[in-house]
């Protein structure tokens, strides 16, 4: 389904009844990510799934030259109030991750609960700034192929790499499907992103940090150095993972997030 909001065509699925979670996709991939993870709690019939596409990922318009992570919750609060939600949980991984935390310092009182995989409230580094923008170019010049090729090695773990190269054709697949200027965007947005580490104590809401064992963008040090400042919050360590948690390890994320929601809401 596509929906305009904020002057953009943006594409969603909406899913069951009950309690709203929000799906929140990396990058440079799309909605698609989470077609496991959606079909499986669809099954609980007590979730309101939704996921939607970032501007210039999968079937949303790509309309804007710098998507910033507030732009990009202002789109995940607008869908919420075209689909009349009020509050959702939001489950966001890497991207979708910094995006969640943005959400949450607009947006406070629209957030139930938390699940951040493989993300980081921390802003970037110089090089780590520097990096984006090569990527950007890399996304301008020679398009998503191109992007992918150069984050695939830092995206999944090389056991996923070695034993599961399915994963691989499944992660190339998806983020094809991204335009260059949405990377580009996106990638320059993420660069611009504030540090929310400030954030951290006043969170009152169940949440759940997931984090690939092998990741090595953000790795568990750095997942159990922020849970550690979430009151209440739980931290699970997903085996044999790299960055992409919830593709690589689709079934132990799914019990760690599964055993997460029925205890917590």
């Amino acid at each position: 389904m596509k929906i305009r909001i904020n002057n953009t065509d943006i594409a969603y699925d909406d899913h069951g009844i009950g309690q709203p979670i929000i799906f929140l996709h990396a990058f440079p991939l799309n909605r698609s990510m989470w077609q496991g993870q959606v079909a499986a709690l669809l099954n609980e019939q007590r979730f309101r799934l939704v996921a939607l596409d970032w501007r210039g990922f999968g079937e949303s318009e790509s309309a804007t030259s710098l998507s910033t992570m507030e732009l990009l919750a202002d789109d995940v609060a607008a869908l919420m109030d075209a689909l009349g939600m009020q509050q959702a949980i939001l489950c966001g991984l890497s991207l979708g991750g910094y995006v969640a935390f943005a959400f949450l310092h607009k947006y406070p009182e629209r957030v139930q609960g938390l699940i951040l995989a493989d993300t980081k409230p921390a802003a970037d580094t110089e090089e780590g700034k520097a990096n984006r923008e090569r990527i950007a170019q890399l996304a301008e010049a020679e398009g998503p192929g191109a992007v992918v090729d150069l984050q695939m090695s830092k995206l999944l773990s090389d056991y996923t790499r070695q034993h599961h190269p399915e994963v691989e054709i499944q992660v190339r697949r998806i983020a094809e499907a991204a335009t260059g200027s949405g990377i580009a965007a996106v990638s320059r947005g993420m660069a611009q992103r504030s540090d929310t580490n400030e954030l951290l104590a006043r969170i009152s809401v169940p949440t759940l940090v997931l984090v690939g064992e092998h990741d090595t963008l953000t790795p568990p040090t750095v997942a159990q150095e922020y849970a550690g400042h979430i009151p209440g919050s739980q931290l699970v360590v997903i085996p044999q993972s790299g960055h992409l948690s919830n593709l690589e390890q689709p079934e132990a994320f799914f019990a760690a997030l599964h055993h997460f929601l029925l205890a917590s809401f």
